[in-house]
């Protein structure tokens, strides 16, 4: 006699395959739809928006879709959210992230991993294809990223070669915009550089967003601001012939200036005497020669300090956002139009007696009275990050406040010139590392102001890396001149 079919026990907690096939993986019966299908097609194309139901796409800033109801078993997602939970998190950190990730999920065993990834390299990957008329490859790249608290992702375009869309699935607890995590989306303007934030997405249980990887498609995952909530996700992209890219935008440099005419009285008003005794030049010019940076608390006279640090304090200075963000995001002040003894700090830096107490404390040739030191065969190209986390603001006493001055010189072309900014580093800005970096020999100073007990937590550090490196070798925190 054939057996009979088990009913669901509720003493055993069996279940009938009927309701086990409730926990297969399976996609919104919406996204199967023909007509469903030809919508988001022909709103694709003609960069509009659509919705219908759990899909929502739209084409500004550049085509995005947000499917809010992906799976249509819950059960099935929450062993999903189980599952990878167990897995083994690699922290991510550099100047462009900070969060954790696993390995590839391509070839993981696990019953619900296994699943998830078959319909999205499957099923998913093929209505993809009809939908935006492009031939998918079979190929998929997929990981899991946790992020918890202040965990970020900057502002990138995701382009690399063969990418074509990228995907995000959310596996989150319920999700509110003061939790931060959002998935920020940028507008771009004529170079196809990011402008600013246009569009932010909300982290949502069980909803998948994909995006088209282009020129334009600049987007960043805003730090998580929550302390309790795990910020959970499935992504990777879908590979394919990738979109024409125009070339490269470079931006125009930076005027630069020689020194200006300032006789010595000015180191003398504005410099402790310390540093303008030659034999501690000596001594500090040694330093340099054996690590090329030196720190050199206290260089400024105290009372000069205090000036300058109580009108940087001032609401009369305009700091106006450095961008794009994805090379850089801080405030910048125009130096025209800042307190008198601003102006005449930075007149400091830039005069020709602070250019020979520069060369004096360094070894380096930056006027021609000064000795020329034989110059190294191989200079190794240096680049800076400023950490995101820096703390900061105007009116506390962990603002920073930079003065930014690079000197350089140029060998048979021309005196030596420096080129500066005075910056404000607030809570969540930072520089990157990026291609467009000239490599060039200089000499980097830095005059931290308002940064008395400065903590490592406050992050606003600079990283210094070595052209071709991965890794810095040294960085320096805000609290010094170097």
């Amino acid at each position: 006699m054939p057996a009979k079919k088990r009913e669901h026990d509720p003493t055993t907690g069996k279940k009938n395959k009927k309701e086990k096939r409730g926990e297969l993986a399976v996609i919104n019966s919406d996204l199967r739809d023909e007509a469903v299908q030809k919508g988001m097609r022909d709103a694709w194309q003609r960069k509009e928006s659509y919705t219908n139901g759990d899909i929502h796409l739209d084409c500004e800033p550049f085509p995005h879709c947000q499917i809010t109801r992906f799976l249509q078993s819950e059960s099935f997602v929450e062993s999903l959210q189980a599952e990878l939970l167990q897995l083994n998190f690699n922290s991510k950190s550099n100047d462009l992230y900070k969060f954790k990730q696993s390995d590839d999920l391509r070839e993981r065993k696990e019953h619900y991993i296994s699943q998830i990834r078959s319909v999205i390299f499957g099923e998913f990957r093929i209505w993809l294809s009809e939908v935006l008329q492009v031939d998918l490859e079979a190929t998929v790249d997929i990981s899991c990223a946790k992020y918890e608290h202040t965990d970020v992702l900057l502002c990138h375009d995701d382009e690399l070669e063969g990418r074509r869309v990228a995907f995000i699935l959310y596996l989150v607890p319920p999700w509110e915009v003061k939790d931060g995590g959002t998935l920020d989306l940028f507008s771009t303007d004529e170079h196809c550089q990011p402008v600013s934030v246009v569009k932010s997405l909300l982290p949502c249980w069980n909803s998948l967003v994909f995006f088209e990887v282009s020129p334009v498609s600049f987007h960043q995952v805003a730090e998580v601001l929550s302390e309790e909530k795990c910020r959970l996700s499935l992504s990777g992209w879908f590979h394919g012939p990738s979109l024409p890219r125009p070339s490269r935008y470079i931006e125009p440099p930076v005027p630069r200036h020689t020194h200006i005419p300032r006789d010595e009285s000015l180191l003398f008003e504005w410099v402790n005497e310390m540093f303008l005794d030659p034999r501690y030049q000596a001594r500090v010019q040694q330093e340099f020669e054996e690590s090329s940076e030196i720190c050199l608390p206290g260089f400024l006279q105290e009372e000069k300090l205090r000036q300058v640090r109580s009108a940087l304090q001032s609401s009369e200075i305009l700091w106006e956002r450095k961008g794009p963000p994805n090379k850089r995001c801080y405030g910048c002040a125009d130096m025209q139009n800042v307190p008198s003894c601003v102006q005449e700090c930075w007149e400091l830096l830039s005069s020709e007696s602070f250019f020979i107490l520069l060369s004096n404390l360094t070894g380096l040739r930056l006027h021609y009275l000064c000795g020329d030191e034989e110059e190294s065969e191989n200079e190794d190209g240096k680049n800076e990050t400023e950490n995101r986390d820096g703390e900061g603001n105007t009116q506390a006493s962990a603002s920073s406040t930079d003065a930014d001055t690079s000197t350089t010189e140029k060998k048979d072309k021309g005196p030596p010139t420096c080129v500066g900014e005075l910056r404000r580093w607030m809570h969540g800005d930072y520089t990157l590392l990026h291609d467009s970096v000239k490599r060039e020999y200089g000499l980097d100073l830095q005059l931290h102001m308002g940064c008395a007990g400065w903590k490592s937590e406050f992050g606003g550090f600079t990283s210094y890396i070595a052209h071709d490196e991965d890794e810095e070798f040294f960085s320096l925190a805000p609290d010094s001149v170097s």
